[in-house]
C-alpha cells in the first residue's frame, strides 16, 4: 500500500498532539497553580497551560514536519522544550482514510498550521471548563482545509465514570468526525456570541437578527461546536478580537460538514503565513441558512468593521 499523503499524516499527528495537549491542560488545572499572566488586560489572559501546550504542539509538529510553517497564539521561545512535552504518536484511524484527491500532492512547505493552545483561557481560569478547546488548524493556499478541536473537559459534569475529553477532526472534501452532526431546531433562531468581549456594536448586530435565544459562551472553538451539534443556529461576533488561530481549525470542520464562516461583511478568511492575525471585521458562521443571517446584518454594523 502507498504511504499516506502528507495531509493525512499531519492531521493524524495533530490528533495525537491535541490529545497530549488536553492531558497537559487537565494536569495544570489539577495541580492548582495556573500561573496566570495578563497580556493586554483582564480579558486577555495567559496561563501555564497556554504556554506548555503551545510548546508541546509546535515542537511536536515541527519535529515531524520541519518545513511546515507553524503560527501559535503565544509568543514563546521554541528552543527550551523538554522531551516530556513531545508527542510523536499519530491516530491510525485517520491514516487509513484516503486523502481527498485535490490535496494528495501537497508539499510540507505549502502548509501553514495555526495553533490556539487553549481557546477560552478566561473561562478556564473561572472554572467554566466545557468552554475550553485546543485548536490546530491546517491551511493550504490561504484556505483552512483541515482542523482538529480537542475539548479537554468534554463530559466533565457527567460523573466519575464518564470518559473525559474528546477530539473532533475534519478535512474538506472528506467530512468531520468525533461528534454527532445535528442541525438546530427548524424555525428557531438561536444566536451564540461572546461571553466576555461584548460591546454596543456586538449587541446592536444581535438585536437586528431578532433571535429567539442568545447564548453567551467563551471560545471560538466552543461556539462552532454549538453550531455543529445543533445548540445554536448562528455564531455572530460584530467586533475585532478573534484571530486566525481561533478560526482556522473550526472553519475547516464547519466547512467540511457544509457550513459557512466569513467576517461580518461576508468576506472569507485568508490563512496564508503573511496574513495579519486579527479578524478585524468580526465573525458570522452558520451550519445552515447562512444567507438568512448575512442578509440581516445592518449596514451600519458592516461599515463600522474594516477588514
Amino acid at each position: 500500500m502507498a504511504s499516506p499523503a502528507l495531509l493525512m499524516r499531519v492531521v493524524a499527528s495533530a490528533y495525537s498532539v491535541a490529545e497530549k495537549a488536553a492531558t497537559i491542560v487537565r494536569n495544570v488545572m489539577s495541580a492548582g497553580d495556573l500561573g496566570i499572566v495578563e497580556k493586554a488586560g483582564p480579558n486577555d489572559l495567559q496561563t501555564k497551560a497556554d504556554r506548555l501546550v503551545q510548546m508541546s504542539i509546535c515542537a511536536s509538529l515541527a519535529r515531524k514536519f520541519p518545513k511546515v510553517t507553524i503560527i501559535g497564539e503565544e509568543e514563546l521561545p521554541t528552543d527550551d522544550v523538554t522531551e516530556d512535552l513531545i508527542e510523536d504518536g499519530h491516530c491510525e484511524e485517520i491514516l487509513k482514510k484516503p486523502c481527498p484527491a485535490q490535496y494528495t500532492g501537497i508539499k510540507e512547505e505549502e502548509l501553514v498550521i495555526w495553533v490556539d493552545p487553549l481557546d477560552g483561557t478566561k473561562e478556564y481560569t473561572e472554572g467554566l471548563l466545557d468552554h475550553v478547546t485546543v485548536l490546530i488548524g491546517i491551511a493550504y493556499g490561504g484556505k483552512a482545509i483541515a482542523g482538529v478541536i480537542n475539548q479537554p473537559y468534554y463530559n466533565y459534569e457527567a460523573g466519575a465514570n464518564a470518559v473525559l475529553g474528546r477530539t473532533i477532526w475534519g478535512v474538506l472534501g472528506m467530512g468531520a468526525f468525533g461528534f454527532q452532526l445535528t442541525e438546530a431546531p427548524a424555525g428557531k433562531h438561536i444566536v451564540v456570541t461572546t461571553r466576555s468581549h461584548s460591546s454596543a456594536l456586538v449587541n446592536e448586530c444581535i438585536t437586528a437578527l431578532n433571535p429567539d435565544t442568545v447564548i453567551r459562551v467563551g471560545g471560538a472553538g466552543n461556539k462552532i461546536i454549538q453550531l455543529i451539534e445543533g445548540k445554536a443556529s448562528a455564531y455572530v461576533f460584530a467586533s475585532p478580537g478573534c484571530k486566525k488561530w481561533d478560526t482556522c481549525a473550526p472553519e475547516a470542520i464547519l466547512h467540511a460538514v457544509g457550513g459557512k464562516i466569513t467576517d461580518i461583511r461576508g468576506n472569507p478568511f485568508q490563512y496564508n503565513k503573511e496574513v495579519k492575525h486579527m479578524n478585524s471585521a468580526g465573525v458570522l458562521a452558520t451550519l445552515r441558512n447562512y444567507d438568512y443571517y448575512a442578509s440581516r446584518i445592518p449596514n451600519t454594523v458592516k461599515e463600522s468593521l474594516v477588514p
